[in-house]
């Protein structure tokens, strides 16, 4: 079997650190040519050091530059007694572009939020896989980036849990006999709240999880709903189902990652403890033809033998709109999703920073679709530099919106 050469982007976050784990313990199936990085420098040369890459790509540099992540690459090697194999390295905000379009079998993209686009668009126009784990960069760039994957004959392949999970029970049946797919959501810390209690919760509660480790704007959006929303979304770009056939439920247990319904009324459910080894295993398992080959022992099986009780329940729209926000900006289609995920990492700034509360995020991001939508946003066809523009001009919008909410915020 062909050892498949991948490039890691996002490597010192939460699934580029996971993703090395699972290249690490099957170096006869895959080998690391390039760490990508933001500002964790520290981190991200260490990885490079210990995973043998020849690129390194650092988006937000020293003040020494290339030059000084030389020094520091040669200072880590030296205390770890190693050698440094990186000839190549990448600065600056289109570092992980750049190295996203060196030559590899695959580019796991786990870059968070808008920025990871230009990435994906890099990788596929030269026609590499990717594994996708930076939701956001599909979810802006829509039919752009379908367009570029087909255009280079590359695939997609999803890493988060959710779509992994959907890819695997579409197995079970052709396309024509799918009835609708099923996204499961853990709820979030704040689930059964009232809108009361939610306008008095903290950054920190919001931060506390139930189920996954995942870094603060993913954990945030978890607990607004808003990265179920991304997911409905994304799994209506990936496998082409209307919106009215995707359905988002909160399966609190986490052990369900999500279902497809056939028409003749079977449900088949992807099932396996909340470790996102699994989808990554996946994911960097499937060949170019599209066939995938398991990766024994990427995670521990569900313990169907013990003891265990799993629930399902709607979503509370009325204390959760995220959700609802995201399917409107994805029906309205053109650039209304970059729009509502541009306002959404605003707004979670602004709530982390103390400014707003935590409905407030909600409100900012329906604030900014009006806007848009009523300026005629969905319509506007689907370039780089049309979703970049409306990435910012979202941006600039919650900046205007943010000072009489702060104000209001600090009021209740």
């Amino acid at each position: 079997m062909k050892v498949r050469n991948v490039i890691v982007l996002g490597a010192t976050g939460s699934v580029g650190t996971q993703a090395l784990e699972v290249i690490a313990a099957n170096p006869a199936r895959f080998a690391v040519t390039g760490i990508g990085a933001g500002s964790n420098i520290d981190a991200a040369v260490d990885q490079a050091i210990r995973t043998g890459a020849r690129a390194l790509a650092i988006a937000t540099p020293p003040a020494g530059g290339e030059a000084q992540v030389r020094r520091l690459l040669e200072a880590r090697a030296e205390q770890l007694g190693a050698q440094v194999a990186v000839e190549t390295i990448f600065t600056g905000p289109e570092a992980s572009a750049r190295l996203a379009a060196e030559p590899a079998d695959v580019v796991l993209n786990a870059v968070t939020g808008a920025a990871g686009l230009t990435s994906t668009l890099a990788a596929l126009e030269s026609g590499t896989d990717v594994a996708l784990a930076n939701k956001e960069s599909l979810i802006i760039g829509g039919e752009l980036v379908l367009r570029t994957a087909e255009e280079n004959a590359a695939q997609l392949i999803p890493v988060d849990s959710e779509h992994s999970a959907i890819a695997q029970a579409l197995r079970a049946g052709r396309r024509e006999e799918v009835s609708r797919l099923i996204i499961t959501a853990s709820g979030g810390p704040f689930r059964g709240m009232s809108a009361d209690e939610l306008a008095a919760v903290t950054p920190e509660q919001a931060l506390a999880h139930p189920t996954w480790n995942m870094g603060t704007v993913i954990t945030t959006n978890s607990a607004t709903l808003v990265n179920k929303g991304l997911e409905v979304i994304e799994a209506h770009l990936l496998f082409g189902i209307d919106y009215d056939r995707i359905t988002a439920v909160v399966h609190p247990q986490s052990r369900i990652h999500s279902m497809v319904e056939f028409v003749d009324g079977s449900t088949i459910a992807q099932v396996s403890p909340p470790d996102m080894k699994l989808p990554i295993a996946y994911a960097l398992g499937t060949d170019r033809d599209g066939t995938t080959t398991r990766i024994a022992g990427a995670t521990a099986p569900e313990p169907f033998d013990a003891a265990s009780s799993w629930t399902f329940e709607p979503v509370d729209d009325a204390n959760f709109p995220a959700l609802g926000l995201a399917i409107r900006a994805g029906r309205a289609g053109g650039t209304a999703p970059a729009v509502y995920n541009a306002a959404n990492e605003e707004l979670v700034d602004a709530f982390h920073a103390g400014s707003i509360t935590f409905p407030q995020i909600s409100e900012g991001i329906a604030a900014a679709l009006d806007q848009h939508l009523g300026n005629g946003g969905e319509a506007t066809e689907l370039t780089l530099e049309t979703v970049l523009a409306a990435d910012r001009s979202a941006r600039e919008f919650i900046a205007g919106w943010l000072e009489p909410a702060a104000a209001e915020g600090a009021r209740a």
